[in-house]
């Protein structure tokens, strides 16, 4: 069964250290995002990402969001940032936008669409992201199996997936509400999925 490590104010160094050799072990943490909870694991890892996949199940072939704690730390695993994606990230990280960038040529499969890309987006919450930066980057799926709610709360984590995860960082309950928009720039803006983030808040930094 799952461990469950407190995670609500600046955790200690202790709970830090202890997520960071979990991640590094290639072992799978349930998170909080500023939605809900999500599944995370090294990007490089990729047995801890089979391991994603088969605690999702079924589902079609939907890459796995990235979570970064610092826009510098995009280089890890996108090829290149034009201009127009820095005015977004500008504009909108951290927080609910996830960009579908070009990925470099080390980022594994799963973690890419057909056209190489991978959806990056850097958290709102503060703690997390100082997670971030001390693991690299890790993906941001939700923590449930593919069909079920996604989880707001640590213990409702450990209901669905308490004996297939290895940590739960205990954040409260998150907000829920929309998840974060979805975008891709090239070779035009497109919304692959509307979320809390409107169209016209978009169009607006492209003017």
């Amino acid at each position: 069964m799952a461990k469950i490590l407190p995670f609500r104010t600046l955790p200690a160094p202790e709970v830090l250290q202890e997520a960071i050799a979990c991640i590094q072990d290639g072992g799978v943490v349930a998170i909080p995002t500023d939605s809900f909870y999500a599944l995370a694991v090294g990007v490089f890892k990729p047995a801890a990402l089979r391991r994603v996949q088969a605690i999702k199940g079924q589902r079609d072939h939907n890459p796995f969001p990235v979570l970064i704690g610092d826009p510098e730390d995009l280089d890890q695993v996108v090829a290149e940032v034009s201009s127009i994606a820095e005015k977004f990230i500008q504009q909108f990280w951290p927080g609910l936008l996830t960009l579908v960038l070009k990925a470099k040529p080390n980022v594994l499969p799963v973690l890419k669409n057909e056209s190489g890309n991978i959806g990056v987006r850097q958290p709102h919450n503060l703690q997390i992201c100082k997670f971030l930066e001390q693991t690299g980057p890790l993906t941001g799926t939700s923590a449930n199996h593919a069909g079920q709610s996604p989880a707001q709360s640590a213990e409702v984590v450990l209901q669905l997936l308490g004996s297939e995860v290895d940590l739960i960082l205990d954040g409260g309950e998150t907000p829920g509400g929309e998840p974060s928009t979805v975008i891709e720039l090239e070779p035009e803006l497109r919304i692959l999925r509307q979320g809390a983030i409107s169209q016209e808040a978009l169009e607006k930094v492209l003017q």
